[in-house]
């Protein structure tokens, strides 16, 4: 692998963390009722890590010498609860994947700081999809 072809993968990594960051706001604002509050503020959580992983992506794209992308991904609208976490459970866990790979990629590109930038990304997502499983009882 090249380090452009592994800086465009970076660059959809960070497409899917805007992603995340608009369809966990969308959902805070629109899942209703007692059993989802606790949840509700779980997703509060999300959003910020979210926010940071997209700011680490755009810094360890600037790095490798790319420009971080502005695209944002298709956004489903899914006005049920359970549907909408279901959403979120999928984009996290192709997320959690992602990062797998990244690391591995960074490391055998010979890039062990930006390998270290993206680990606590991958140990962030991990947790997201666990929150999420729980929440669906999985």
């Amino acid at each position: 692998m090249e380090k452009d072809e592994f800086v465009t993968m970076l660059n959809e990594d960070l497409a899917t963390e805007y992603q995340s960051i608009v369809q966990y706001t969308q959902h805070i604002a629109t899942i209703k009722g007692a059993p989802y509050q606790a949840l509700v503020e779980e997703l509060r959580e999300h959003v910020g890590q979210e926010l940071n992983h997209a700011m680490v992506l755009a810094n360890q794209i600037d790095f490798l010498g790319g420009v971080p992308t502005v695209d944002v991904p298709q956004i489903a609208n899914e006005p049920d609860e359970d549907a909408a976490l279901h959403l979120d459970l999928a984009l996290e866990t192709a997320q959690l994947g992602r990062y797998r790979d990244r690391v591995a990629q960074a490391t055998e590109l010979g890039l062990p700081d930006v390998a270290e930038a993206l680990r606590p990304l991958l140990t962030q997502t991990q947790d997201h999809v666990m929150d999420l499983q729980t929440a669906l009882g999985k």
